[in-house]
C-alpha cells in the first residue's frame, strides 16, 4: 500500500499551500511532479533538505519526482524573499555548482525503481537555444504585466527597484513548468511558499498557452520556534558537504535543537512513522533531560545525508569533548573530525624537535604552552590530577610529553580543569 502523499505531507506539518484538485489528482493516478533548485552555491543546504524530504515522500507514495537544477534560472536570480538583487555567477562557477547539486541529490532518490524512477534536469537544456525575440513572442505574449506586477516577489521590491532581469524571472520559471509538461508529462510543481506566485505563473502559462491544466503543492518556510531563521549557525549556513559543514558540526547542529523545534523538525527531515515519532515524544516527555528527541533526530538526519560511520564518529567526538570519552577514541578521530569536535577551542604552537627529545609535564602546561601561569600552579594542578592529556590524568610531576602523544602526527589534547580545552599542535 502506497503512501497518500497529501495525508503524509499534512501530519508531518509539511503542507502550507495546494491548488483545488491536486488532491484528487494524486489520489487518481501516478503523477509526475517536480521541484526546482537554485544553484548559487556548490553544495545544497539544510534549508533545501524540505524540499528533498518532499520529492522523497512524493516518490514513497509511488509517484515520479523530477530534481530540477537550474542552470538557466540560475544565470538570472530569484527575486523571491530577496530585499536586494544578488550577484549574477559566472557559466563557469555555475556549472560547478550544477554539478555538485546533482551528486548530492542522487544519494536522495531512487534513480532505478521502475516507472517512478527519480531524474534530474538542468533547464539549460531547453533555454540554451531559445532566442530573447522567441520567448518574449511564445511566452512573453501569454503573461500580463499586470499579472506579474501582482506577485508578492515584485510588490515587495518596488520601492528599493528591481531590474527587467529579475522581473523576468517568474516568466522563466513559469516556461520550466510549461516545457516539462509539454515533454515530461509533468503535472505538479512543489516548492517553498515563497516560489507560489513562480508556481502558479505556470499554471496560467500552461492554461492560456495550451488549455492545459497543472497543478501546485508549497510547504511551509521553516522556522525556528524563537522565531529566527532556520538552517544557520553563528558561523554560517549549515551544508550538507562535508567539506563546508563538518559531520560533527551537522550532528550538533540537530542535537542543540530545543524542545519545540525537535517536535517539528523529527516530523518534516526523518522519515519515521507518526507511531514511532510520538513513542520518542512520550519517551522524551518523561525524561526531556535525556533529549531523546534530538538524538533520534540528529542520528536519522546524519546517517542519512552522510553515513552511519560519520554518525558514529560525530558522537564519539561529542563523547570526548562533554567529558565522557576515552584516549582510544580520541585516537581513532579523523584529523577533520577532532579539528571540528575543538573548533573554537584555543590552540598553541610548541616545537616538534622539543618534543621529539621530550617535555617535562611541568614545563609543557607553563613555560611552553602558558596554560598555566606558571610552573608553581602547573605543578599544583598536576599533583591534584587536575590536567589531562589526550583524556589521560597527568599525576606524576616527573612525566614527560613526547611525540608519542601526537593525534593524527600533530596534536595534543591538553585539558585543565573540567572544561577548559587547549589544542595544541607541534610545529
Amino acid at each position: 500500500m502506497k503512501k497518500n502523499f497529501v495525508a503524509e505531507l499534512k501530519w508531518r506539518g509539511m503542507l502550507q499551500d495546494a491548488m483545488p484538485g491536486t488532491e484528487d489528482l494524486l489520489n487518481k493516478e501516478m503523477v509526475t511532479g517536480y521541484i526546482g533548485f537554485d544553484p548559487t552555491a556548490d553544495s545544497l543546504g539544510v534549508g533545501n533538505l524540505v524540499q528533498i524530504m518532499t520529492l522523497l515522500h512524493f516518490q514513497e507514495a509511488g509517484h515520479k519526482p523530477i530534481a530540477l537544477i537550474g542552470g538557466a534560472t540560475g544565470m538570472v536570480g530569484d527575486p523571491s524573499g530577496k530585499s536586494q538583487e544578488r550577484n549574477l555567477l559566472s557559466e563557469e562557477i555555475l556549472n560547478h555548482n550544477l554539478a555538485c547539486q546533482k551528486k548530492q541529490l542522487e544519494k536522495f532518490l531512487n534513480f532505478n525503481s521502475g516507472e517512478n524512477s527519480a531524474e534530474i534536469v538542468n533547464n539549460y537544456d531547453w533555454f540554451k537555444n531559445f532566442s530573447f525575440l522567441d520567448f518574449i513572442r511564445d511566452v512573453g505574449k501569454h503573461i500580463t504585466v499586470n499579472y506579474m506586477m501582482a506577485k508578492d516577489s515584485v510588490q515587495s521590491r518596488l520601492e528599493s527597484g528591481m531590474s527587467f532581469t529579475e522581473f523576468s524571472y517568474q516568466l522563466v520559471q513559469g516556461y520550466d513548468f510549461y516545457w516539462l509538461w509539454k515533454n515530461k508529462k509533468v503535472k505538479l510543481q512543489m516548492g517553498g511558499s515563497d516560489q507560489w506566485g513562480n508556481i502558479v505563473t505556470g499554471t496560467e502559462l500552461i492554461r492560456r498557452k495550451d488549455s492545459g491544466e497543472a497543478f501546485a503543492i508549497v510547504t511551509p518556510l521553516i522556522k525556528k520556534a524563537d522565531g529566527t531563521k532556520f538552517g544557520k549557525t553563528e558561523s554560517g549556513n549549515v551544508w550538507l558537504d562535508p567539506n563546508r559543514t563538518s559531520p560533527y558540526q551537522f550532528y550538533q547542529f540537530w542535537l542543540n535543537s530545543s524542545d519545540a523545534d525537535a517536535k517539528t523538525y523529527i516530523r518534516i527531515f526523518t522519515l519515521l512513522t507518526k507511531e514511532e515519532i510520538e513513542t520518542l515524544e512520550h519517551d522524551h516527555n518523561e525524561a526531556p533531560h535525556l533529549r531523546t528527541l534530538q538524538k533520534a533526530l540528529a542520528k536519522e538526519v546524519t546517517c542519512r545525508v552522510h553515513s552511519e560511520h560519520d554518525f558514529n564518529a560525530a558522537v564519539e567526538a561529542s563523547e570526548i569533548l562533554f567529558g565522557e570519552g576515552t584516549t582510544d577514541a580520541l585516537k581513532k578521530l579523523s584529523e577533520r573530525d577532532l579539528l571540528a569536535a575543538f573548533e573554537g577551542v584555543p590552540q598553541v604552537e610548541i616545537s616538534r624537535a622539543e618534543l621529539e627529545a621530550g617535555i617535562n609535564v611541568v614545563d609543557f602546561f607553563s613555560d611552553k604552552t602558558k596554560i598555566c601561569p606558571s610552573k608553581g600552579e602547573a605543578r599544583k594542578m598536576i599533583q591534584a590530577s587536575g590536567v589531562s592529556v589526550n583524556k589521560m590524568k597527568m599525576s606524576d610531576v616527573a612525566s614527560s610529553i613526547t611525540q608519542d602523544h601526537l593525534l593524527n602526527g600533530k596534536y595534543i589534547l591538553a585539558q585543565k580543569g573540567k572544561k577548559n580545552y587547549y589544542l595544541v599542535k607541534a610545529g
